[in-house]
């Protein structure tokens, strides 16, 4: 018999909330309660399935034989030919229901586990109907196919804590924080991997499209984390923040297998979700949009939009916490395409442009910190490796220059892009590569430079005006000229540029010191292809 309690990690502290439920489950119930301690039978866990050895190991099936003949070239993720005791993560999506057949096809012992990461009864009024129901359903369904148990483990109190607590926290200081890093390094591979620590669990697996090569039985190496099959699905991005120890217990059946031909295994499978459509946004958020939640917690503030190259005043805003430096969708403003290309948190005021993607206006230096490295130490050269700066198919060729701070430790670098970029900004995170090899990540921190957008001094001086009514109406936005800006113009914000990233910094002290190291995730919108054919 399993008795589970929890084991903090030391960088995870847990409240008395906190608890591990398994149980058989109804997929119409929304809440369950949460006791502290779990006793239940190791049969549950690893039951004896009431299938047939031949279904169990459908290779050595003349019946089956067929069926496993046509799936055995996907397997090559699924560490196939052996029998191990695996924990998968099962969303109720496609990728992770084909991600649990696949492994099931190889022959492993699987208990598949839904996260209830939802917001605690005291937000049920947030949402019209109850959220993780519909997810919960296809879950069982794909389950019962072939009578894998199912289990729900309880991290709403963590995820609220390490995750949406932190998010608010940043959004409040201006920056953008990524919900998918943080949900990957600290809930579904941080919390729940030490929930289950104590369960006899070989590896953990779920649908993320990368690949895990882990040494060779009775070897001691490193595992690698590489690039999968797809390269625009790729995700080793939102996990290159993980710790060796992590990436050891890993398993990803899907880094093997383009996109295309995963909803073709779920076809052929013929899972309950086959054609269910794939999950966009924040996990936690479900149909919620993201501007309601950050208004619900954040609240509004109205502030000024003005134009970075003139000082115009263009319109108003709910406060600068709703807008991602690169954004053009919300602003309401005619004349366009606008882009977001500075704000003032002290002050609240928004900068935009519709010169956002001109030349002069686009870097490719900025230091990043909080540095993980997968193998636990830095690159032994860095001058040769490729750069993401968000998610994405696209690459840059970069060298680091290693920093050491006031403690002597080298916890920052600078990294140098071969090629300008134009949407970096404090708090995204840059992941490193080695070809095909994840090597580590790290936050930028600073992504401003003597090339970075200017400002212009009016723009500047009115931001620091303390009755912004004495401005009245918005001006007339006129059509876009043909012709380029002014050179006096693009001068002068140069000449000033510098002004606005000290006020922006300094803004943004006392949040940095106060909050944890920030991770953000930037809403993409010009995804970088010019290099992503080399790594198929």
């Amino acid at each position: 018999m399993f008795c589970l309690r929890w084991r903090p990690m030391a960088s995870l502290p847990l409240n008395h909330f906190t608890s591990l439920q398994l149980k058989t489950l109804n997929p119409l119930i929304c809440s369950f309660p949460i006791q502290p301690v779990v006793c239940i039978p190791s049969t549950k866990i690893f039951p004896r399935s009431s299938y047939s050895a031949s279904l169990a190991h459908p290779q050595n099936s003349p019946t089956l034989g067929s069926f496993y003949g046509e799936i055995e070239p996907y397997l090559r993720c699924s560490m196939p030919r052996k029998r191990f005791r695996v924990a998968v993560l099962l969303s109720g999506g496609v990728d992770s229901s084909v991600a649990l057949r696949l492994l099931h096809a190889a022959g492993h012992s699987c208990t598949a586990f839904y996260l209830k990461i939802w917001f605690q009864e005291d937000f049920e009024n947030f949402w019209s109907e109850c959220p993780w129901e519909e997810d919960l359903k296809y879950a069982k369904a794909v389950c019962n196919q072939i009578e894998v148990p199912l289990e729900v483990v309880h991290l709403t109190d963590e995820y609220w804590k390490n995750v949406v607590s932190y998010i608010i926290e940043e959004y409040r200081c201006g920056r953008t924080p990524n919900p998918d890093v943080l949900c990957n390094t600290r809930i579904k591979f941080g919390a729940f991997m030490d929930a289950i620590s104590n369960m006899g669990f070989d590896y953990i697996a779920s649908g993320h499209y990368a690949n895990v090569i882990h040494p060779f039985e009775g070897q001691n190496g490193p595992s690698v984390l590489e690039l999968s099959r797809d390269m625009v699905k790729d995700q080793t991005y939102f996990l290159s923040q993980l710790s060796q120890f992590q990436l050891k217990q890993l398993i990803f059946p899907l880094g093997c297998i383009p996109k295309d031909e995963v909803r073709r295994l779920a076809t052929k499978f013929d899972l309950p979700n086959k054609d269910r459509k794939d999950s966009q946004g924040i996990c936690f958020l479900g149909k919620i949009k993201f501007s309601e939640f950050v208004a619900r917690h954040i609240g509004e503030r109205e502030g000024i939009i003005l134009e970075a190259e003139t000082g115009d005043f263009l319109g108003k805003h709910r406060g600068f916490w709703f807008y991602t430096i690169g954004q053009r969708q919300g602003l309401r403003l005619p004349g366009g395409p606008w882009y977001v290309v500075e704000k003032d948190a002290k002050n609240n005021v928004v900068f935009v442009s519709r010169n956002y993607f001109s030349f002069d206006k686009r870097r490719r230096l900025f230091r990043v910190g909080s540095l993980k490295w997968l193998r636990g130490l830095p690159p032994s050269q860095t001058s040769e490796l490729q750069c993401k700066v968000r998610h994405g198919p696209g690459f840059y060729n970069c060298s680091l220059q290693m920093e050491v701070d006031g403690d002597g430790q080298e916890d920052f670098a600078v990294v140098h892009l071969s090629e300008d970029d134009q949407g970096l900004a404090a708090g995204q995170f840059a992941a490193f590569y080695e070809g095909r090899t994840c090597i580590g990540s790290g936050v930028i921190l600073e992504s401003w430079d003597d090339q970075g957008f200017p400002v212009c001094r009016k723009a500047l001086e009115i931001a620091k005006m303390e009755d912004k009514s004495v401005l009245g109406n918005p001006i007339k936005i006129k059509v876009k000229p043909d012709s380029s800006l002014d050179m006096q113009t693009s001068t002068d914000g140069a000449k000033h540029h510098k002004e606005v990233r000290n006020s922006r910094i300094a803004a943004t002290k006392q949040c940095r010191r106060t909050s944890q190291k920030n991770a953000v995730f930037t809403f993409t919108f010009n995804w970088l292809q010019k290099f992503w054919q080399k790594w198929l």
